[in-house]
């Protein structure tokens, strides 16, 4: 599918159809448990004082009936199911035309510390996260954020071939992105892990046997009151008892109760996910490996996730407060599930951390399929272990509008640097954080807005957008020297490529020439590699003496009495500077 704005529509007119016809059985099914239902009441009524017709009617009646519910109940999922993945659809549709007002600006993601990500708008309302974020899970999108903010270098054609795989999978995608959706989970992943790795079973080893004898006898009853053997007060005495051995565990029941019903819907949704990752044959080694963690010789994880969520589903029917009273006076259900789930917990907890892990890696991997699928013409760059650091054809920000965005070629070596000069607006500081993307994107395998793109393999570290703090008693001079201080330590650590935009704006003219180029020469030394733009050309003299330094540009000219941008990347110097042609246009000076 080489056209994802076709492959979106005919997606919303396929499942438009689908979820017509459930809507009309739905309404059948209601109809026809409306009408057992009457049935069973007629029954009853006809047949009093009858204790036979009356018990069998609501024997059989409660069998049909159950079944009708448990099939309305799958209808309505595939409904829901159905219109999530219309709503999908069409949430590409609408960030195509711009509007990701639906999608998380991931705020909570935002560190002015970062060695990148604050500089180049990763998070935040209009960011790159905002733009490519589609994860369904709580894990996932903090997965995701961690590999956007990671710096790694790690397995890139692995991560390459990961995404294509991914890519190639919409369908499955968009299955994956729906199951969740229908979940509200709340609980937080690291909160359940607490939960079941601190977990003391509290359930008397006598309890263990008891409801199995309870439910025995209790079966026994009801047959003995069907054929008139006892009489209902008997039969009531014995419902009584139940109820109260019941009781003597309900506060520890209650407690538990209180933890598992907020796990509950985190186990009904992971479960499956976890059947969706088990099912699908991957090309890609590393979505196999992933794949192999959620799958074991003896049993899948999915059906043991999908146990614990029906564990929990039956231990929620005490909700119902007339289940729950007749289950326990019979059956002693409370009882029953505590143990059942204090047995799961105590075979399982070691294992779910690693299965969680597993769906949050494949909901963040989804969205960055989602992309590259978004975007068939980007290229995956050529990783390439040469001296070249980046050698890119028609290179562009992937976040600006494709009709009005200018591309530009760029091509930077190991231990190069270039400075950058320009007049106000004319596209220096898009182009920086144009190149700092490229090196992220490419960093965790993703597909690149260029033509074509060769890449060598390296960290980055930036220091583009630099405040002031008066809570930390902080100048913005400080602030910027801090920043620049982590720089060189970084360098000592490992390779960065690093990007500068206007050092030292914190201090005088004179001074801050004097110091930029001072840090500039503490780089080279250090044989690093980057780009710094400034508005301060006397640094561009540094090149005469430095020839690991080039200077490069970009122009803005006056045509017929207004300023032109061509927003292109020129070798050499700029010359031409727009503020003071900018104060009297206005009408400023």
């Amino acid at each position: 599918m080489n056209n994802p704005h076709e492959f979106y529509k005919q997606q919303i007119s396929l499942h438009t159809q689908s979820l017509k016809k459930v809507k009309q059985q739905l309404a059948i099914s209601s109809t026809t448990r409306l009408v057992v239902f009457l049935a069973i009441i007629s029954v009853i009524y006809f047949g009093y004082p009858n204790t036979q017709i009356i018990i069998g009617s609501i024997a059989i009646g409660i069998t049909i009936f159950i079944f009708l519910v448990n099939r309305h109940t799958d209808l309505s999922y595939t409904r829901d199911k159905l219109q999530k993945l219309i709503d999908i659809n069409q949430l590409e549709l609408d960030v195509f035309n711009d509007d990701i007002s639906k999608l998380s600006p991931g705020k909570e993601y935002i560190d002015t510390t970062h060695l990148y990500s604050h500089d180049i708008d990763l998070f935040g309302v209009r960011s790159f996260f905002q733009y490519g974020n589609r994860t369904t899970t709580l894990a996932g999108k903090d997965t995701l954020a961690s590999i956007l903010t990671e710096n790694s270098i790690d397995d890139i054609e692995r991560k390459q071939q990961a995404i294509k795989n991914l890519t190639g999978l919409p369908k499955w995608r968009q299955e994956f992105s729906a199951i969740a959706s229908l979940v509200d989970v709340t609980a937080p992943i690291s909160v359940i892990q607490k939960w079941l790795q601190n977990y003391t079973p509290f359930v008397p080893k006598v309890m263990k046997i008891l409801p199995g004898m309870v439910s025995a006898i209790s079966i026994l009853m009801l047959v003995l009151l069907f054929l008139d053997i006892i009489t209902f007060q008997v039969f009531l005495f014995w419902f009584f008892i139940g109820l109260a051995i019941a009781g003597t565990q309900l506060k520890k029941v209650n407690a538990l109760y209180n933890d598992a019903s907020k796990v509950k819907d985190t186990f009904e949704q992971y479960y499956k996910l976890v059947a969706l990752i088990e099912k699908e044959e991957f090309s890609s080694a590393l979505l196999k490996e992933k794949q192999q963690l959620v799958i074991s010789n003896n049993e899948k994880a999915s059906q043991t996730l999908k146990q614990f969520a029906s564990i929990l589903s039956a231990f929620d029917q005490r909700n119902n407060m007339m289940f729950g009273v007749f289950a326990n006076g019979l059956a002693l259900w409370d009882i029953i599930q505590s143990y059942r789930i204090e047995q799961w917990i105590t075979k399982n907890h070691d294992k779910v951390t690693q299965w969680f892990e597993v769906i949050a890696f494949f909901d963040a991997y989804n969205s960055l399929g989602n992309f590259a699928f978004n975007h068939p013409k980007y290229v995956y760059p050529r990783i390439v272990s040469d001296n070249i650091i980046l050698k890119a054809k028609e290179l562009g920000h992937p976040m600006l509008n494709t009709l009005k965005r200018i591309d530009n070629d760029i091509e930077i070596n190991r231990e190069q640097f270039f400075i950058i000069t320009g007049a106000n607006m004319a596209g220096k500081s898009t182009f920086l954080r144009t190149v700092a993307l490229q090196i992220v994107m490419s960093n965790i395998g993703l597909p690149v807005c260029a033509k074509s793109c060769e890449y060598n393999p390296i960290k980055l570290i930036s220091s583009m957008r630099t405040s002031d703090s008066l809570s930390d008693d902080a100048s913005y001079f400080f602030s910027e020297l801090t920043q620049l201080k982590k720089i060189v330590d970084k360098l000592e650590e490992d390779e960065y490529f690093i990007i500068l935009d206007e050092i030292l704006k914190g201090t005088n003219s004179k001074d801050k020439a004097a110091g930029s180029r001072k840090f500039v020469e503490k780089l080279v030394g250090a044989n690093a590699s980057g780009i710094i733009a400034t508005h301060d050309l006397s640094l561009c003299e540094i090149t005469s003496e430095l020839p690991q330094v080039e200077n490069r540009f970009f122009d803005a000219q006056i045509v017929n009495d207004e300023l032109y941008f061509d927003y292109k990347f020129k070798d050499g110097v700029c010359q031409n500077m727009n503020a003071s042609f900018l104060l009297k246009k206005m009408g400023i000076v």
